[in-house]
């Protein structure tokens, strides 16, 4: 019976919600560069950092738990083609979090991150052989099969922090495999909303993660905001203002669920393009995208935040979760 009250708690919490934690340290990270161009307190970022890896282990104890005792749940989503991709979300946080452990562990910081190149690149590599092979539904189609792609494009951004000399050509490979392989991958996903009914969901603001992420993955690898760069970001912009009311919309009408984390790291991506774009090319426009992009995540990420831990008390998900032996 203890068994079967555990499984029925730990089931609603999907893999994908390790999006949560790649959402809290995409902020963190758009208010340390905030912090940096003297526009924010520094101790928000360190406070959201603090936040993403605690969500991150308690995600992380939460479904190693579905794999012992909701072992048929667990494995269906792993295996199921339109939920499947969301087990990258894993390792995308592996690859974001060790940027925000102080300089006193940097060493554990870049095992980490290696350890998130690698086990990003097997899972993007393993998607794509997967799909290739035929054979897919197009019902199954849809944003979340951007996260291998995405998660490519995550493997540069600590490149100029944690990286070496030596590992220049790999982050040179993943930016480019991220920026082309989405191309295809967005226009398939695009072709899917368009030509068939689709209702909004929160999934949809992935489609902003190849230009925000791409933007960021672009100057980490060459150093500079170029015209390309900038396009990029200008896209993510574009992109955001079509898809954002379709998005709120949405979230008005339906009563909250966990799947909403979706929209948490495309928002917080695009607020870390935002800033480093605004220090590269300093103008009263710039500022204005920084800030608002900063706000509208800061308060995006804060409501789901609220929102998820008034549904965990509610449910009293965490107490039928019994301690380890």
């Amino acid at each position: 019976m203890r068994t079967q009250e555990t499984a029925s708690a730990i089931t609603p919490w999907p893999v994908g919600l390790f999006g949560s934690a790649m959402g809290l340290a995409g902020l963190s990270l758009a208010w340390r560069l905030a912090a940096q161009a003297a526009l924010a307190p520094r101790w928000m970022g360190d406070a959201l950092a603090v936040v993403a890896w605690a969500v991150f282990f308690l995600q992380s104890a939460v479904q190693l738990r579905r794999a012992r005792y909701a072992r048929e749940a667990w494995l269906a989503e792993l295996r199921h083609p339109a939920t499947q991709p969301f087990a990258g979300t894993f390792w995308i946080s592996v690859l974001l979090l060790p940027m925000l452990l102080p300089e006193a562990v940097a060493s554990l910081a870049r095992g980490m991150w290696l350890a998130g190149v690698a086990g990003m690149t097997v899972f993007a590599w393993w998607s794509l052989s997967r799909w290739l092979s035929g054979g897919q539904e197009e019902a199954h189609v849809g944003p979340a099969w951007l996260i291998p792609v995405v998660g490519l494009l995550d493997i540069p951004l600590a490149y100029p922090a944690l990286g070496g000399s030596s590992l220049r050509e790999a982050m040179v490979f993943a930016t480019a495999a991220g920026l082309v392989l989405g191309l295809p991958l967005l226009a398939l996903v695009f072709a899917r909303l368009m030509l068939r009914p689709s209702s909004p969901q929160p999934a949809l603001l992935i489609l902003l993660a190849p230009f925000s992420v791409g933007f960021s993955a672009w100057v980490a690898v060459t150093g500079t905001v170029d015209t390309f760069a900038r396009s990029l970001f200008y896209l993510a912009v574009f992109l955001l203002a079509v898809l954002l009311p379709r998005v709120y919309a949405m979230v008005r009408e339906r009563p909250f669920e966990f799947s909403w984390w979706a929209l948490s790291f495309p928002l917080a991506a695009t607020a870390v393009a935002a800033q480093r774009y605004a220090a590269a090319w300093p103008s009263t426009p710039g500022r204005i995208a920084a800030f608002s992009l900063l706000a509208l995540s800061t308060l995006a990420i804060g409501a789901l935040l609220g929102l998820s831990l008034r549904t965990i008390v509610r449910s009293r998900a965490l107490r039928a979760v019994p301690a380890p032996p």
